[in-house]
């Protein structure tokens, strides 16, 4: 899969070892010193792309850096190269997000294995974000009314049911579900529902919800 990899790592030998290495590949690179210099010209996010990052470099460690890329919502996959291998460090790494801690010296394969993953994680992330987007959209564009009908439908109630809470009539609100039903572009109850979870309606308690 070709992308832009950025390496950020403080020897310099290294840095040309690995630019050679992931070219050869077939990547674009872009090399780094310190995390500064990373943060002075953040990456851009189009296409697939992933950070390879050492895990003690002066300055900003690696792990404050993923800290500081994550404030600014930069959401590319981090890969963390370390030569003194740290369980904590790496328990620490993984939970904030990185895709992978690899201890150095690196073999090629096991390197570009891990560059492949991160890159095939971040292609699914942003496949699945964009459904979730159309999903929300279409969440906005019903009115008020259909908003409410949907809220008390996805939690079980039953036309009738739906009827007394919103003080109309079971035939109003069939009327109303369809064309939730529509909008959502779903075929079926359990869609409606698996689409909600997906979304988390089911936690929102902005006050947004259905009134009685």
């Amino acid at each position: 899969m070709p992308g832009r990899v950025h390496v950020v790592d403080d020897d310099a030998s290294f840095r040309t070892a690995i630019e050679r290495r992931l070219k050869k590949a077939g990547y674009e690179v872009a090399t780094y010193a310190s995390a500064q210099q990373l943060l002075d010209r953040l990456p851009d996010e189009n296409g697939p792309g992933c950070i390879l990052l050492d895990v003690r470099i002066p300055g900003l460690s690696g792990p404050e850096l993923q800290g500081r890329l994550s404030e600014l919502g930069l959401t590319l996959p981090i890969v963390f190269l370390t030569g003194y291998p740290d369980v904590p460090i790496t328990v620490q790494a993984i939970k904030a997000g990185a895709e992978d801690v690899l201890t150095k010296p690196v073999s090629s394969d096991e390197l570009l294995h891990a560059i492949e993953r991160a890159m095939a994680h971040q292609e699914a992330a942003r496949g699945l974000k964009g459904k979730l987007d159309i999903v929300r959209a279409h969440i906005a564009a019903l009115t008020p009314r259909e908003r409410e009908v949907f809220e008390l439908v996805i939690r079980g109630k039953t036309n009738k049911e739906v009827a007394n809470a919103l003080g109309t009539t079971e035939r109003t609100i069939k009327a109303h579900r369809h064309r939730v039903m529509e909008k959502m572009q779903v075929q079926s109850l359990a869609e409606l529902v698996s689409l909600a979870e997906r979304v988390g309606v089911f936690g929102d308690t902005s006050g947004n919800g259905p009134t009685a």
